[in-house]
């Protein structure tokens, strides 16, 4: 059987700001594909271009400044960066949702739950009275919010730090959307409630079929929950492949040097290893590999060209003059 086409098709997306101090490429060059039902973890220090990238998806790159300079994002085949604002719209929320990192401040606080909730489905169902009020009810009980009848009069402060984070995925999921991206979405949870959250979210996408795209800095979220895994590092993915070739064979210095930040918990007493240096300033990125200066691993051709992609093994890539594929 032919493998089925993919969902999304990003294809040499760049994504600038135009500020006073210069041009700063904040996504340069990003390509990946996802299949419906697929996961891809983005991974990858702040400032790496992982949020860019997901709101450049969905065309909400911060204007004036910023803007989508090139490249192509097919979502079932029809190019986004070729619709009109209106089209986009009738896309967002109907056919690509997306869970944002801060519960607390991507809500109203104004508006009770019902109200923010029912905004997403009147819009793009087109349902009013009983109809709205049942979808709304069906939208929170499919993420386990308890008394949902009740609590569509709530308002978001009323609410826990999970079960916030909780309304957001209703309000994402309510209209079955094909694509769901979650920015960060257990950055302001404690680890047991992550845990939860998450859990949650598998079942959800496996009773829908839903794609995602999940952006953290946890590797540990990153082994639990993703298919695939790209490491983004100065607005470039320098590494893609299944989470386990990753985890087994990272190909690039940056990837080690992530893995080696994560804590052994057999072990009592341990030495934390930092990556040396800073991030690049995007504005000004050196003429070869941008994690040359921090890199170890360095060579002279590091510092002067710009590495070529290497395919370590089926289906797993890096960017780096020392990757070498995986010996069988």
């Amino acid at each position: 059987m032919p493998e089925p086409s993919p969902l999304l098709v990003v294809d040499d997306l760049k994504t600038y700001f135009f500020t006073r101090r210069g041009i700063t490429k904040a996504v340069d060059g990003v390509s990946f594909t996802l299949h419906a039902g697929e996961t891809l973890a983005l991974v990858g220090e702040s400032g790496s271009g992982k949020s860019v990238t997901c709101l450049s998806l969905v065309r909400l790159v911060p204007e004036p400044a910023g803007r989508i300079v090139g490249g192509r994002v097919l979502f079932e085949g029809d190019d986004l960066l070729r619709k009109t604002r209106a089209e986009m719209r009738r896309v967002r929320g109907k056919q690509i949702a997306m869970v944002l990192q801060d519960p607390m401040t991507s809500l109203n606080p104004s508006l009770t739950i019902g109200t923010q909730v029912s905004e997403v489905v009147r819009l793009h169902q087109r349902l009013r009275g009983a109809s709205l009020r049942e979808r709304v009810l069906q939208a929170l009980r499919r993420l386990r919010i308890a008394a949902a009848e009740t609590r569509l009069r709530d308002y978001p402060h009323q609410f826990s730090g999970g079960m916030r984070q909780r309304v957001s995925s209703a309000i994402a999921l309510s209209c079955a959307p094909r694509l769901l991206i979650a920015d960060e979405p257990t950055t302001s949870l404690d680890v047991t409630i992550q845990a939860q959250y998450l859990e949650l979210l598998k079942e959800v996408q496996a009773a829908a079929g839903v794609a995602v795209i999940l952006v953290t800095h946890d590797f540990g979220i990153v082994a639990a929950n993703a298919d695939r895994v790209a490491v983004m590092y100065a607005g470039k993915i320098v590494e893609m492949g299944s989470t386990l070739q990753v985890f087994d064979h990272p190909g690039h210095p940056y990837t080690r040097a992530l893995l080696r930040c994560l804590t052994d918990a057999g072990l009592k007493r341990q030495q934390l290893v930092e990556i040396s240096g800073q991030p690049p300033d995007l504005a000004r990125l050196p003429p070869g590999c941008p994690f040359a200066p921090r890199c170890p691993e360095r060579q002279a051709i590091c510092e002067q060209v710009a590495p070529p992609t290497v395919t370590v093994e089926n289906g797993h890539t890096a960017s780096c003059w020392a990757a070498s594929p995986v010996a069988t």
